[in-house]
């Protein structure tokens, strides 16, 4: 990752928690401790944080408490083709008529391409999601209530009595942070409970993971793999992480990238 995208992703941090630890930035960016304490030196002196023991803080206080993880539109040029591949295979699983759930995430946002021919009531907490379908498709489509996280471009809500309890779907397909033997993994308490108040509104839970996420992993469970239906990911899953779904008696779909898509990364 580039310097620049590192210091973006570094201040957006810093004003969305009093605090971002070093550790918490390494996860971010995915870069070494000691690029980060450069980054964080650097950006002290240019005044644009303030660095504290273990960590850095925002020189002006953030007046709202954002989630954990990185943005949307960072996350979305991670991984795109992979993403795009498994998106393509979720939506095979879908029937029109159908209800379904489609998390909010730059994986699932991906489904919105293939949905275009489909009809179909689809509930999400996605802005993104939302306002494609709607643009580029004949789909009914349910907004989720709550606050706005704009990073992420997703609406959460704590409060039991909002609209997610009054919606079933067949399936609903959602992305984690990571995908390990104890389960799918999330970063912030506040995204595990929303997404939980989701998951119980589906019949089946559909995950859709690149491969990195099976290597990535976190302090908050979200659900155990006997919850997860289906698997979704990329054909560079290794064979320990398949056998450990197999185990768990989860059924695994490999994505494979179309010849365009092969193709515009060799490009």
């Amino acid at each position: 990752m580039h310097e620049k995208e590192r210091h973006r992703i570094i201040l957006s941090a810093v004003q969305e928690k009093p605090v971002v630890t070093v550790q918490e930035m390494v996860d971010l960016t995915e870069s070494s401790e000691a690029t980060i304490r450069r980054d964080i030196a650097a950006l002290h002196v240019q005044k644009r944080l303030r660095r504290v023991r273990g960590g850095a803080e925002a020189i002006s206080p953030p007046q709202f408490i954002g989630l954990a993880g990185r943005p949307f539109s960072v996350n979305e040029t991670i991984n795109a083709s992979q993403k795009r591949a498994i998106a393509r295979e979720a939506v095979e699983l879908c029937k029109d008529g159908e209800p379904i759930i489609i998390n909010g995430g730059t994986t699932t946002f991906q489904m919105v391409h293939f949905l275009t021919g489909r009809r179909m009531p689809i509930f999400t907490n996605s802005f993104p999601i939302a306002e494609h379908l709607l643009k580029h498709s004949k789909n009914t489509v349910m907004l989720s209530g709550g606050t706005i996280y704009r990073e992420q471009n997703i609406i959460l809500s704590p409060f039991d009595n909002d609209v997610t309890r009054n919606f079933y779907a067949r399936r609903m397909f959602m992305g984690a942070q990571g995908l390990g033997p104890l389960g799918l993994m999330e970063g912030d308490p506040l995204l595990i409970q929303a997404e939980q108040k989701l998951i119980d509104q589906a019949d089946e839970l559909v995950v859709l993971v690149d491969s990195s996420k099976f290597r990535r992993r976190s302090s908050l469970i979200l659900c155990g793999l006997s919850r997860i239906a289906t698997v979704i990911t990329d054909d560079d899953i290794e064979d320990r992480e398949a056998k450990m779904l197999e185990t768990a008696g989860v059924t695994l779909i490999v994505a494979r990238k179309s010849a365009k898509e092969e193709s515009s990364l060799q490009a």
